[in-house]
């Protein structure tokens, strides 16, 4: 067992040929009833499927199955703390992660195919356990690479043709009432193949404290996930694939005791915030039809899907309005339908064509019925018996997206890929577009030495699932009346990307690398929450410019292998232009003529770990995650102060009992957060920061998982 996290940069093969290397498949699956090699014609039909994603110029970490299995969770770790490991990646509340100073912004890909983003994220949504490898990419993106580009998310999922027939059921429980219970079956049958995952689980902090205590208050969730992969060969040239997916999580909004209450409620004037009542529902379900194969030299994959995503808040009506003048019954769906066609041409020797659309069609739904209390002319609360004002808006978003771009081999130390991209966004009654340009390439500059460079045009359209039209006049003389106008309707986002990089081999067992990147932004887009509901708004800033470094380290030899991130980032903003009412008025006339820092953006952040299998089948390992802090008001300038750096240590020990029968059953004992050291993620203080956030305190959690 050992990790196979690369630094960034391309290998020397990948160069010369334009495909992702290709795990060796297994040739004891079930034999085939057919004349059809099945195991042999899907690893044919994966490879031609790589063949249509190029990353030339782009900066890439991989993640394997057997990485994610040696995190101190395994299998049972939520992706967004798998992604962590990467270089550049940055944790923040609810589960959300920043990318090179970007918020969210993350493109996710199943085998390919694009999913829209879900309201919450698929940060919480998808499932480790479905997962083969991860391929994070970031920087300067090819052509082909569009939506969301702060980076891709390419997973590769686990398949039957390849495992064979089995399956594997466990559990994971521990501190903090975790009960975590999973199962998964695979196998294949002639032409057909399948995987399916679910798994339920349940704790006592589903959010992040919003106190420094061990154990917060009201913070139960009950999360359901579960995903599907149903494959059918077709012929040699041809398989037919269904993938689905859904997840169903339930929390309880954690409470922050000791809050003095600042309004009248009919009779009431006083209350305790410890008893506050608050829950959230979230939704999400996804399905694929994917045809993918081969037409003579041309590699093909075609889908068409859906994804519907929804979130409902529900206040606690007395103690909202007592505590915040506002209570908001917040209900938000979307639905998106998309259609996706990619495809590779070879020309020649030195040329491959690769070109394709993509379109998404979305339908977004917001509603809510909003309690406030009437003011006079100062503000000041005229009336203890709430209003109520309800709301709903709905509209129509679509992106069409058309690319080409050609990768050129020059000799046999040169890979050039240029192309062109065409992003067109129509919504809120206006169309916006961009033709962008993107160019990479990767110079082998020795037989251990890889250097790569890019430049992307980026157009980033709003995320249609987080905008809600919203009438704020509707609350003038009451107490949610905002401090300023502005424009509701956000707007796409322009940049120039820039990304230079070198992956360099010492000796055979030690990998390094060093990447640098520089954006320069038009409508920066950013998020808030502006609310008691975990929603996040989309505003834009006029100007932007984000840059930073990333060094990555990967050493494998035999039973142990360690790997050690680091990076260096700036994002800063100016002058806001969308969402304006969101902010106080002393913070808006700041940003207007100051360029301050992007509530997310974080100094330095680091992640390492290191695994040692010793005895046959023991294994320890250890990981941590490292931050600088991230931003906070300080000195009356808006996300102008720092918080304290954390450091994260987490422990584990595996062991595998009878693991020469072919059906093992594995254990391991996690200690997340080691050390016990309480550190803060947020204060509450900065644009868009809602409420403070505490890191996890120290937990024990031991899981079991019988292959069968």
């Amino acid at each position: 067992m050992k990790p196979s996290l690369l630094a960034t940069g391309i290998a020397v093969s990948l160069a010369l040929t334009g495909l992702p290397a290709l795990a060796t498949t297994p040739t004891s699956a079930a034999p085939a009833v057919t004349d059809l090699d099945a195991v042999t014609v899907s690893a044919k039909l994966d490879q031609a499927r790589n063949a249509l994603s190029p990353d030339i110029g782009s900066s890439q970490y991989q993640i394997t199955a057997e990485d994610i299995q040696n995190l101190p969770l395994g299998a049972s770790t939520p992706l967004n703390q798998v992604l962590l490991q990467a270089p550049g990646v940055v944790q923040d509340s609810y589960g959300g992660v920043h990318v090179r100073g970007d918020h969210a912004n993350l493109q996710y890909r199943l085998n390919g195919v694009l999913l829209p983003e879900s309201i919450s994220g698929f940060g919480q949504t998808l499932d480790a356990r479905a997962i083969k490898s991860i391929r994070l990419m970031d920087g300067a993106l090819p052509a082909q690479f569009g939506e969301r580009t702060a980076a891709v998310v390419d997973i590769t999922t686990r398949s039957g043709a390849e495992l064979g027939d089995g399956g594997s059921a466990g559990l994971t429980a521990g501190s903090y009432g975790k009960v975590n219970p999973n199962a998964s079956w695979w196998g294949s049958q002639g032409r057909w193949s399948w995987y399916l995952t679910g798994n339920y689980d349940q704790n006592q902090v589903g959010m992040e404290n919003p106190t420094a205590s061990r154990t917060p208050d009201h913070d139960d969730t009950h999360q359901g996930k579960a995903f599907a992969d149903l494959t059918y060969l077709v012929n040699d040239d041809t398989r037919l694939s269904l993938f689905a997916g859904f997840s169903n999580n339930r929390f309880q909004i954690p409470v922050n005791p000791g809050q003095t209450p600042q309004f009248g409620y009919l009779d009431t004037v006083t209350a305790d915030s410890a008893a506050l009542d608050e829950t959230q529902r979230e939704t999400t379900r996804f399905g694929m039809l994917v045809l993918q194969g081969a037409l003579g030299s041309t590699a093909y994959q075609v889908s068409a899907g859906q994804r519907y995503s929804d979130l409902s808040f529900n206040p606690d009506l007395a103690g909202d309005l007592i505590f915040n003048g506002v209570a908001s019954q917040v209900e938000r769906s979307n639905r998106a339908n998309t259609v996706q066609a990619d495809f590779s041409t070879p020309l020649g020797e030195n040329h491959t064509l690769r070109y394709g659309l993509y379109v998404n069609a979305e339908r977004a739904r917001a509603g809510s019925d909003t309690w406030v209390f009437p003011v006079d002319a100062d503000g000041q609360q005229a009336s203890t018996t709430p209003l109520r004002i309800p709301e709903a808006s709905t509209f129509n978003a679509t992106t069409t997206a058309v690319y080409l771009q050609d990768e050129w081999r020059l000799g046999d130390d040169w890979t050039v890929n240029y192309g062109l991209r065409g992003d067109r966004y129509k919504a809120f009654g206006g169309t916006e577009g961009q033709l962008s340009p993107r160019v990479g390439v990767v110079w082998n500059a020795t037989d251990s030495t890889t250097v790569h460079a890019g430049y992307s045009r980026y157009f980033t359209p709003p995320a249609s699932e987080l905008v809600a039209s919203s009438d704020i006049a509707l609350y003038d003389g009451t107490t949610n009346q905002q401090p300023a106008g502005g424009s509701t309707t956000p707007l796409s986002e322009r940049s120039d990307y820039y990304d230079i990089g070198v992956s360099q081999q010492v000796g055979e067992h030690l990998t390094l690398g060093l990447d640098a990147y520089d954006r320069k932004v038009d409508r920066l887009q950013d998020e808030g929450q502006f609310g008691a509901a975990y929603i996040y708004s989309t505003f834009n800033y006029r100007l932007g410019h984000i840059h930073g470094v990333e060094f990555s380290a990967d050493y494998s030899n035999g039973p142990l292998s360690a790997y050690v991130n680091a990076a260096y980032n700036k994002a800063m903003g100016k002058q806001v232009i969308t969402g304006q009412y969101n902010l106080d008025p002393e913070a808006l006339a700041y940003v207007q003529n100051n360029w301050i820092h992007l509530d997310h953006d974080q100094k330095l952040t680091s992640s390492g770990g290191i695994s040692y299998a010793f005895a046959g089948h023991n294994r320890l390992g250890a990981d941590y995650v490292f931050g600088s802090g991230l931003r906070s008001d300080a000195d009356g300038v808006p996300n102008g102060g720092e918080l304290p750096a954390y450091l994260q240590l987490n422990l584990s020990a595996g062991h595998d009992f009878n693991a020469d029968s072919g059906h093992p059953l594995h254990a391991q004992l996690a200690l997340v957060n080691a050390l016990d050291r309480s550190y803060q993620l947020r204060d509450g203080g900065g644009i868009g920061v809602f409420a403070p956030q505490w890191g996890p305190r120290r937990g024990a959690y031991l899981s079991l998982q019988q292959d069968f």
